[in-house]
């Protein structure tokens, strides 16, 4: 587990621009069955998720479509919280960081590690708003 004096600003990257942060199973059950879309970053501590990950959610959320809910879990840190979101995110393994959109609890578009890692944040931001355009 990583200190959370480690992590505080790497969860301030994406709270300041509206997630939420979610710290236990209830907290994302309640998030991911909530009416809408939900988009539930899975954040890390790892290279790719500073350079790629929340650069890409942020940049994904100035077009107009744009998720209901934004929440994130963080990878080492919320165990229960990451725990509960993965089981949502099934069949794909888990990986962090990831995204995931729910719409009314359902899974419906997914960003793995591997379609994160050494991809730029505006590729990434770009594949989150073609899912937006898609579901939200």
């Amino acid at each position: 587990m990583y200190p959370e004096e480690m992590v505080l600003p790497m969860r301030a990257e994406l709270a300041e621009v509206g997630f939420q942060e979610l710290y236990t199973a209830a907290d994302v059950e309640n998030a991911i069955k909530a009416e809408g879309t939900t988009l539930v970053i899975v954040n890390s501590v790892c290279g790719c998720a500073a350079r790629n990950a929340r650069p890409g959610a942020r940049m994904s959320l100035d077009g107009a479509k744009k998720p209901d809910h934004l929440v994130t879990v963080f990878a080492g840190v919320d165990k229960d919280a990451v725990d509960a979101a993965r089981q949502h995110m099934f069949p794909f393994p888990p990986s962090s960081p990831s995204m995931a959109l729910f719409k009314n609890g359902e899974l419906v578009h997914m960003l793995e590690r591997h379609h994160i890692e050494g991809r730029p944040a505006e590729m990434i931001a770009e594949n989150l708003k073609g899912a937006y355009a898609e579901f939200c």
